[in-house]
């Protein structure tokens, strides 16, 4: 998954913006309840140049969490049993539930762990490890800050395995194709990914709002950069 953002689309004051990019009222689909929140606290000007953009659905996505998972990575090889024992300690309870759900399912499946600090039963800030099975992969963040970098959690049948969420995995969770070449370093790669902007958006933007505006300017079709 990649990190929530809210993403502002402008144009200059001499383009002429074709009428059917424009919506008379905000979509449900792509305006939360803040953006709608926030619009209404602006200036009375700039709520009179603000456009409501008129953008198609995109399509579904077509790949589980399992289908972007490499089977023996160079950047993040499996940790050994010990490792994988000392994550799964970190757990409470209600996760370790969740593998356990997971492995009655017989069959292979993907998960993503973060670690997170939380208040102990005496209140006292202790280190834990969340899973999540639910196709979604967490939040790709910078390996900078303070953040852990996410894990991989492959449950298959009565076997549990783990490691680091590998580079090319960060790239293909970002939309980007396995040719796209990616820095040797790990950080370096996870930094760019985790930094980046969902190439599948980019490219829906620019078919829909991008393209549209620049062929109007030019009188001929254009691509966006």
């Amino acid at each position: 998954m990649a990190p929530q953002r809210y993403l502002i689309i402008a144009a200059r004051n001499d383009l002429v913006i074709p009428s059917h990019l424009m919506a008379l009222e905000p979509s449900p689909l792509w305006r939360p309840r803040g953006l709608i929140t926030a619009h209404g606290n602006l200036s009375s000007e700039i709520r009179r140049k603000w456009i409501w953009w008129s953008l198609p659905e995109p399509p579904k996505r077509n790949l589980q969490l399992t289908d972007i998972i490499e089977e023996r990575p160079d950047s993040a090889p499996w940790h050994t049993p010990a490792q994988t024992e000392r994550l799964l300690a970190m757990m409470s309870g209600v996760n370790l539930s969740k593998i356990e759900a997971a492995r009655s399912q017989g069959r292979r499946i993907a998960g993503t762990v973060y670690k997170r600090t939380r208040l102990d039963a005496n209140g006292l800030k202790a280190q834990r490890a969340e899973v999540r099975f639910d196709d979604v992969a967490g939040c790709l963040r910078t390996p900078a800050g303070g953040s852990s970098r996410q894990i991989v959690l492959l449950v298959d049948g009565g076997s549990v395995k783990s490691r680091l969420l590998s580079s090319r995995e960060t790239a293909r969770l970002m939309g980007l194709p396995d040719d796209y070449e990616l820095p040797e370093n790990y950080n370096e790669a996870y930094h760019l990914t985790g930094d980046g902007v969902v190439a599948p958006v980019v490219r829906h933007l620019s078919e829909h709002i991008f393209e549209p505006i620049l062929s109007g300017r030019s009188g001929h079709k254009r691509r966006a950069a």
